[in-house]
């Protein structure tokens, strides 16, 4: 395994991005400000098999001409969002980090959405569809750093509920705005980025991942899990046949 440059400037890393129904993978190399991609590749993790999502990793390592001893790192979104995609995407990345002796490192899903917002002055809110007339969001600002900043916890809310959040003039970006596009439109003070311009990519979760490599931000394999936020249908069903019993 390759040393990790001490300012990340170099750090390769492979990164897999599942959260959403077109999920994609990555090679990138270096962080927000001075980072490129090398290689990215995208797919449908929900509909195809989990080796199709491994077929895009050999292709995207291919295309850049990278060895597997090669990388610093792979770098996973953590959701919220799909829960299969989710948890494709995540044993898929334990999958690599076993065999390849690199580390793992968790980016939450929102701050990349934040990530492909370019300017943020006022509040942006990230959103992901969660179904069920609901919506993942976290609010964000710009950071002393000049990149986004959460200041706000993930929740899961209906749209009704996230406008009453909103005070002021506001940003409202990711795939989550597209399923409310004319609600959210309606309101005085909101602005939508179009989700073409600012859904999650595997590129920014390695960029993301690169700077908590700053601050050895890595996480042990075996006991990393998905964000997701709330409880899973299966889940919900199986407390609910408890209570009947």
């Amino acid at each position: 395994m390759p040393k990790i440059p001490k300012n990340a400037t170099n750090a390769l890393l492979l990164s897999i991005e599942t959260a959403t129904g077109c999920g994609s993978v990555a090679l990138t190399k270096g962080r927000i400000k001075n980072g490129k991609v090398l290689a990215e590749a995208i797919a449908q993790p929900e509909i195809i098999h989990s080796r199709r999502l491994l077929g895009s990793v050999d292709w995207v390592m291919q295309a850049a001409g990278v060895q597997w001893d090669e990388l610093h790192g792979v770098a996973i979104s953590l959701g919220p969002g799909s829960f299969t995609g989710l948890r494709i995407g995540m044993a898929a990345a334990k999958g690599i980090v076993y065999a390849c002796k690199t580390p793992l490192i968790g980016v939450q899903t929102l701050d990349a959405i934040a990530l492909a917002c370019p300017v943020i002055d006022r509040p942006l809110w990230c959103l992901l569809d969660a179904r069920k007339q609901e919506v993942y969001a976290a609010c964000y600002h710009t950071g002393p750093s000049g990149l986004p900043e959460q200041c706000s916890p993930v929740e899961t809310l209906c749209p009704e509920h996230l406008l009453e959040k909103i005070t002021g003039p506001t940003l409202l970006a990711g795939p989550g705005v597209t399923e409310y596009h004319d609600f959210f439109a309606a309101h005085k003070d909101v602005q939508l980025i179009p989700a073409a311009l600012s859904s999650p990519s595997a590129a920014r979760i390695g960029f993301l991942a690169a700077e908590q490599l700053l601050t050895d931000k890595t996480t042990d394999p075996a006991t990393l899990a998905p964000l997701y936020v709330r409880a899973s249908e299966a889940e919900v069903n199986l407390q609910k046949n408890k209570a009947t019993a």
